[in-house]
């Protein structure tokens, strides 16, 4: 290797070093958008929603904040002031909740459909070779 190729690699790592924290404070909402926009059929959750399974999603939400509330007790000084112990936890969720619910709104706008998955066993075919036999 030339001392140029050296040289490009250990500004890579550099880069790589300084970066890494990011990248992986940003997988995890990569991972949500990604589930929320092609893992779930919008066309069938909207109508589910809005018959009342919206409070189901809003009770878990509050059961997931007091947990992580209860298992990672801190201030968050991150906004430029403080927020205590439950309020952060509690404004995570629901900016997560909202980002669920705008990842289904993009779905509807752009039409990005996740493929139909039958679960169902396909039905049985009777025909000629249906075990009795003709005389």
């Amino acid at each position: 290797m030339s001392g140029l190729d050296v040289y490009i690699f250990e500004q890579l790592g550099d880069l790589f070093r300084s970066i890494g924290p990011y990248l992986v404070a940003l997988l995890l909402p990569a991972v949500w958008c990604a589930w929320w926009l092609w893992g779930v059929n919008w066309i069938k959750l909207w109508p589910t929603l809005a018959k009342g399974a919206w409070l189901p999603v809003v009770l878990l939400a509050a059961v997931a904040a007091v947990v992580w509330a209860q298992l990672q007790p801190s201030q968050c000084n991150c906004l430029g002031f403080t927020l205590g112990n439950g309020w952060w936890q509690t404004g995570t969720i629901v900016l997560f909740v909202l980002l669920a619910l705008f990842c289904g709104w993009l779905q509807g706008y752009f039409g990005w459909m996740p493929q139909e998955i039958s679960l169902e066993p396909p039905p049985p075919e009777y025909g000629h070779g249906h075990g009795h036999g003709h005389h």
